[in-house]
């Protein structure tokens, strides 16, 4: 890990005379790149693996990206100690984790990117030269997101599912001997969060006897809320009040690209309906566990919600934004739709009938190959970069906040 010289302020770990100030002097240096606030919630599952031990110092950065907004906040939450960009590209570090690609080839460190959502099934436009052409590759996958000037910018890929792998091979075949089958700490922490399902529906005031409907949006406007922004308000409406309650989830870049004050006027009749709409800082995974029924968009957490044993029922769903051999589009081939010129009441009282549990199994079951597994896979991938022995203690699976909890 490089120190830098010069007279601009910084954290006392990175000064120049941090010998002088800090308390211990760390062996080793990783960096967290933070693209947005959907990227450092997942990394944190990652990152929090080096907890106790003595010999790492972390930081955090963020890179420059357009869903900045939330990040500073979510890492003055975390108490992180924080590199601005234009200093973390002039150091060099020992590893570096991000959940995004944005950026990384400025970096002077071996880099770990994992995926920030369910796996790899967005299809985005591909790029030569600066320019959009026709082809469209999968984000994560694509020679786009992985290649610079004929250099594979990651030092290892990780992926969920060995499936995955062969996709790898199929788009960027260079990139196949970087990537390692990890596992996915969202599915390990909801299998593992099942167990405690009452403590999240009483911690969200759902009553004995009421059917918890969760929707979740994505971003961007073939999302849920950027097609049937209405969707909400006809729920809470039209279902019962003592019979149901309606949960809502908006990926974080809603709330950075609008503004909380945006969002929640935007919602405020559904508000005044009794809609409880969750914070993009709280933890999601837990609402995901007390839902009865999920209604979704092409948004990871559609995909992992098949994962709670809960019915996903599709709002909306742009087919040509996503590969058909992902998981995703292996959902979307059976999940319910939701008819919008339709009664709320009969479609939703309907889904429990006519729910799909193998189908849903299946599905789930592509989400990673190694479940169970990625705190112990991912731990000792860490520890092989860093040249450092884990300590002996075998790493937990966490289990989802209670929302409202600070994370």
């Amino acid at each position: 890990m490089t120190i830098l010289s010069g007279s601009e302020p910084r954290p006392v770990p990175v000064r120049p005379d941090a010998a002088r100030w800090t308390t211990r002097s760390a062996e080793r240096g990783v960096l967290v790149v933070v693209h947005n606030v959907t990227s450092g919630q997942r990394l944190i599952d990652a990152v929090s693996l080096l907890e106790g031990d003595l010999r790492v110092q972390v930081f955090f950065t963020m890179a420059p990206t357009i869903f900045t907004s939330g990040v500073a906040e979510f890492l003055d939450r975390l108490g992180a100690t924080t590199v601005p960009w234009h200093r973390a590209v002039d150091m060099s570090f020992d590893l570096a984790l991000a959940a995004g690609h944005e950026g990384l080839a400025e970096l002077d460190a071996p880099v770990i990117v994992m995926a920030h959502g369910a796996g790899h099934n967005k299809l985005v436009p591909a790029r030569r030269g600066g320019r959009r052409v026709a082809a469209r590759g999968t984000y994560g996958l694509a020679p786009q997101d992985l290649i610079r000037d004929g250099r594979l910018v990651p030092a290892t890929i990780l992926l969920a599912h060995a499936e995955e792998l062969a996709r790898l091979g199929a788009t960027c075949p260079e990139a196949v001997p970087a990537a390692v089958v990890a596992g996915d700490p969202n599915y390990d922490c909801l299998v593992a969060s099942r167990a405690h399902r009452a403590r999240y529906r009483d911690a969200l005031r759902i009553a004995p006897g009421q059917r918890h409907i969760v929707v979740t949006s994505t971003w961007g406007g073939n999302s849920l809320l950027g097609r049937t922004p209405e969707l909400l308000h006809r729920m809470t409406t039209e279902l019962p009040r003592d019979g149901y309650r309606v949960t809502a989830l908006m990926h974080p870049n809603v709330w950075s690209g609008h503004g909380a004050w945006q969002v929640r006027a935007w919602l405020a009749e559904a508000l005044r309906e009794g809609l409880v709409l969750i914070p993009p800082e709280d933890d999601w995974r837990g609402v995901l566990v007390a839902a009865d029924c999920v209604v979704g968009d092409h948004g990871s957490l559609s995909l992992y919600a098949t994962a709670t044993d809960a019915p996903v029922a599709l709002a909306t769903y742009p087919e040509a934004d996503i590969d058909p051999a992902s998981p995703l589009g292996d959902l979307a081939r059976f999940a319910p739709r939701i008819r919008h010129r339709r009664s709320m009441l009969a479609q939703l009282s309907r889904i429990p009938a006519d729910h799909r549990r193998a189908d849903y199994a299946r599905v789930a079951a592509r989400i990673t190959s190694q479940p169970g597994s990625f705190a112990g896979n991912m731990r000792h991938l860490i520890y092989r970069h860093l040249k450092l022995k884990a300590p002996a203690a075998r790493p937990r699976v966490r289990i989802a906040d209670l929302p409202g909890a600070p994370r």
